[in-house]
């Protein structure tokens, strides 16, 4: 990989765990290959850029200002020098630094993971290929729940591989962490 690539690691937070106000589907497996695709970062010395959402609302049902569970977790926890951007939205970029730091660090590819398939991954990855980024989803290392439409409980694993193949067919190369580390 060059040295225009950069990991964007989204709201892994402690929320999103089990005991969290939030809990996802598959977050710890998710979590494992996460931790996987950023030693490969770190070792090769590329940019890791991590993504911490924080409501604005102490009322929020997640990510409270100030609470364990907004907390980023350790599993992935940013290394002195590592970026963290604070959001309040879904999309990374919204009302954040990040544009401005991927391009003062001349990045061109980017290597999405984290969390919420249907929410915060869908929103960065189209805005990140809209900006143009060369962009790459690793969807093992995304996870996300059950939601609910009019009336209707869709399941996680059905609510994430609409989200992949939509997102594959017009906005990153979708891959698992076996063929990204491959």
């Amino acid at each position: 990989m060059s040295s225009d690539h950069a990991l964007l690691i989204v709201d892994i937070q402690k929320d999103y765990f089990p005991g969290g106000r939030f809990p996802l589907e598959g977050i710890e497996q998710a979590t494992r290959n996460a931790q996987r695709v950023l030693s490969w970062f770190r070792a090769k010395s590329l940019p890791v850029i991590h993504i911490h959402h924080e409501f604005q609302d102490a009322q929020a049902p997640f990510f409270v200002p100030g609470t364990k569970g907004a907390e980023i977790h350790e599993a992935v926890a940013p290394l002195e020098g590592e970026t963290v951007i604070l959001k309040h939205y879904p999309n990374s970029f919204r009302e954040t630094a990040l544009q401005e730091t991927l391009e003062q660090k001349q990045v061109r590819k980017l290597t999405i993971i984290g969390s919420m398939s249907h929410v915060c991954i869908d929103a960065t990855t189209r805005a990140a290929a809209d900006y143009g980024y060369d962009v790459t989803l690793v969807h093992d290392c995304v996870a996300t729940r059950d939601v609910e439409f009019n009336g209707a409980t869709v399941q996680a694993k059905q609510v994430h591989a609409a989200f992949m193949a939509a997102l594959a067919f017009a906005y990153a190369k979708v891959v698992s962490t076996e063929e990204w580390l491959g």
